[in-house]
């Protein structure tokens, strides 16, 4: 097999991939969503977030009553940021985390299905 064929069967084998995968995420999502919208789910998880990222922002203020007086407002500002991103994102990862394993199984289910097709195709079972 010449490198250029080689080549375009494994780009068209990553294409095949990628393509199963991305059909496989939106039919999760579809599935666990039933109907809803997914910005809805995304906007719920996100509003019950909010509280967590401010109680973040005063664990970075924190860093105000406890830091040395030189450099104090550079890293307060830091530790706020960092404090509200953190409590934000931790509940949102875990508000959204049944959809999301929803979205990765079927992905892998549909990846999955794509190899096993492939590795039919190279090795073909021949019945007696």
């Amino acid at each position: 097999m010449s490198p250029e064929k080689w080549l375009g069967d494994c780009l068209d084998y990553g294409k095949t991939l990628v393509d199963s995968g991305a059909k496989g995420i939106r039919s999760g999502a579809e599935s666990y969503l039933q109907g809803q919208p997914l910005s809805a789910a995304l906007g719920e998880s996100a509003r019950t977030s909010l509280p967590f990222a401010i109680v973040g922002v005063g664990a970075g203020l924190l860093q105000l009553v406890a830091g040395q007086r030189r450099h104090r407002i550079p890293k307060t500002v830091a530790a706020v940021i960092a404090g509200a991103g953190v409590g934000f994102l931790v509940v949102f990862s875990w508000k959204t985390r049944e959809l999301t394993g929803s979205m990765a199984h079927d992905a892998l289910k549909n990846v999955g299905v794509a190899r096993d097709a492939r590795w039919l195709e190279r090795h073909p079972i021949t019945y007696a």
